[in-house]
């Protein structure tokens, strides 16, 4: 009986342990190019798409835009995966990724779009 309370326990600290570890991993700061720079890992970077600069790459399967974080720094951001179909009326952006040289390879965009926002008149 006692053994198995043990191995009972020890189960639920080892899945309480894989749990906390898996989420810790999940979380994503945010910050600027340069912080993202420095970290070398997956970080998140918001800010404002220069549209003028945006190319896709059909055969590829890449977008690459450029975007200004909040410090004013300006980086290509190459996203595998297409063009999100709300893209053009996104005025900021959150990537999701890693710098690359000068490059932010993106996993994941978050987009904001301000005209979901408004409301009529």
């Amino acid at each position: 009986m006692k053994a198995k309370v043990v191995i009972t326990l020890l189960a639920l600290a080892g899945f309480v342990a894989f749990g906390a570890t898996a989420f810790k991993q999940s979380l994503t700061p945010y910050v600027s190019f340069r912080e993202a720079r420095a970290t070398g890992g997956a970080v998140q970077v918001s800010g404002e798409v220069d549209h003028s600069r945006t190319r896709l790459d059909p055969v590829r399967g890449t977008l690459t835009f450029y975007l200004k974080d909040h410090e004013g720094t300006v980086m290509p951001v190459v996203y595998q995966g297409g063009k999100p179909g709300n893209f053009d009326q996104a005025d900021k952006v959150v990537a999701i990724g890693h710098v690359d040289g000068d490059t932010f390879r993106a996993d994941k965009l978050l987009l904001k779009c301000p005209s979901k926002y408004q409301t009529g008149t």
